[in-house]
């Protein structure tokens, strides 16, 4: 082959991967469709008083717990809560990360409202990006026994007084719920990507214990 004949061949190889990597990127963003909640959508009323009772098996690390975050009193219990935040715990770096209880009496509610099946929950905290509320401790990512994401979807939008970030995710169908940074408008969106690589069984580490405002949010 002639020098043009490679520097022809070498540009077109470039050429072609440039295109290949534009049309990877362009499907990428494409699984993503977001927009931020109109206000007048956001609900008013009070919201439902949650019993506290949460059932939540975690899908990685196939751990199961059953706790109320109440006391007797209506406080919170310090013991549930650091049970939970262990169950939220990033399992791939073993972190844990005091999740925001608010998260916990939403999903009480979501509990509740479906008759007390088992949630199934696929992610908490997770160490990455700052923006992501996962990073922060007040998102999670979950499915309902016996229960059509759609629905879980559709009754979780009624709960948002305002500041949540709510997701559907058709082709591993579950819902995502998080609590927004102070400021920052209700959000909702749809990713049609699929399901993440799963984690392998891991131990159950000790509890840690994290201190935390007995007062509740609802």
């Amino acid at each position: 082959m002639t020098p043009t004949g490679v520097r022809s061949s070498f540009l077109a190889a470039i050429v072609a991967f440039a295109t290949l990597t534009f049309v990877t990127i362009t499907s990428a963003q494409a699984k993503e469709v977001g927009h931020n909640a109109p206000k007048g959508l956001l609900r008013t009323a009070p919201l439902p008083k949650p019993s506290g009772w949460l059932w939540i098996y975690a899908e990685n690390t196939r751990e199961e717990v059953r706790v109320n975050i109440f006391n007797e009193d209506g406080s919170y219990n310090q013991e549930s809560l650091a049970t939970l935040d262990n169950l939220f715990r990033d399992y791939r770096r073993k972190e844990v990360k005091a999740v925001d209880p608010r998260l916990f009496e939403v999903l009480s509610i979501i509990f509740d409202h479906f008759g007390q099946k088992r949630i199934n929950f696929g992610s908490g905290f997770r160490v990455e990006q700052a923006t992501s509320r996962h990073f922060h401790g007040s998102a999670a990512d979950f499915r309902i026994d016996g229960v059509n994401y759609k629905a879980i979807y559709d009754y979780a939008l009624t709960l948002d007084v305002g500041g949540m970030g709510i997701g559907k995710y058709p082709t591993s169908q579950f819902v995502h719920v998080d609590f927004r940074a102070i400021g920052e408008p209700s959000f909702r969106w749809v990713d049609t990507s699929g399901p993440s690589r799963r984690g392998k069984k891991a131990k159950k580490p000790s509890t840690p214990k994290v201190p935390r405002s007995a007062k509740p949010n609802t």
